[in-house]
């Protein structure tokens, strides 16, 4: 393996963090909360750029700030957001202060965020590509990864990055990913978890996160090339989707993780959803922590 590839597996960790909590969330209580994760034992906290997110460049600085030994990720830094030599001496900047604790995901995004920046959407290959000239031309490194769903960006992914992170995705989708990259890049899959046993319950909550998501393209389509069909990704998904989406309860949460690993996953960072209260996603991170940090 490569020492560069290595580096980040090791930042990383076996289990992380991936959480949309801290949006809208004054920067006191987010200090609080990334400390608390980070005194859980977890190896990476990865964060969003989303339509309700602070720039992330920002919000990465804040929580190396705010912790002492966390690795914090961006996941992702869209490529929309800013000129690629911004993102590349943003990133090389907190890389070089904090030294093993930053690892950039960086992403193309969604057809509606891109339009809505004024920016065509099409061959969005050839744009990632562009702009990861445009990062390599501000001659400023630091560890990044893609985000990467189907054959053609995941090969991307280990051509100019150091691998791939991957989304909403199910175990056989990550046994693809290692297939599509080779040996060498490294693949960080997200995992949505929810901590009730209840199955209705957990259904509904799963249904409900799931049904945006499945509204795009990118999204459904990689379900149908796992041979989910039409039927499976309207209204939220159906049960066969949701099961292999999710993982509910802490001994299939734990499972599910092994499988993601098994699988050829080196990174898998868990999301708890169902929940609208960060405060209520600390406690059930804490709670999961004994179980999954022995994984």
């Amino acid at each position: 393996m490569g020492r560069d590839h290595d580096a980040v597996r090791h930042a990383l960790g076996r289990v992380g963090v991936w959480t949309f909590g801290f949006d809208g969330r004054a920067a006191a209580a987010v200090a609080d909360d990334v400390r608390a994760i980070e005194g859980m034992g977890y190896g990476a906290l990865w964060i969003p750029e989303g339509s309700g997110s602070a720039d992330v460049l920002t919000q990465l600085s804040w929580l190396l700030a705010s912790t002492e030994r966390l690795t914090v990720a961006s996941g992702i830094a869209n490529v929309t957001a800013r000129a690629p030599e911004v993102l590349a001496r943003g990133a090389a900047l907190l890389a070089d202060a904090y030294p093993e604790r930053v690892v950039l995901g960086v992403g193309i995004g969604h057809e509606y965020s891109t339009e809505h920046r004024g920016i065509a959407w099409g061959r969005p290959l050839m744009r990632m590509g562009a702009y990861l000239d445009g990062m390599d031309g501000a001659e400023a490194a630091s560890p990044r990864l893609l985000a990467a769903l189907g054959d053609g960006m995941l090969r991307l992914s280990a051509a100019r990055a150091l691998g791939a992170h991957t989304y909403f995705v199910p175990v056989a989708h990550t046994a693809r990913a290692r297939d599509a990259l080779g040996a060498e890049p490294v693949l960080a899959v997200e995992q949505g978890v929810i901590l009730t046993e209840d199955v209705a319950v957990a259904r509904m909550a799963a249904r409900a996160w799931a049904v945006h998501y499945l509204e795009l393209p990118n999204y459904a389509n990689n379900w149908r090339r796992l041979g989910f069909d039409d039927v499976d990704v309207v209204g939220g998904g159906s049960d066969r989707l949701l099961e292999v989406a999710f993982a509910w309860g802490v001994d299939a949460i734990v499972e599910r993780v092994r499988g993601h690993l098994a699988a050829g996953a080196d990174h898998v960072c868990i999301q708890v959803i169902g929940s609208a209260d960060p405060d209520e996603d600390v406690a059930a991170l804490r709670a999961l922590a004994p179980a999954l940090l022995s994984v």
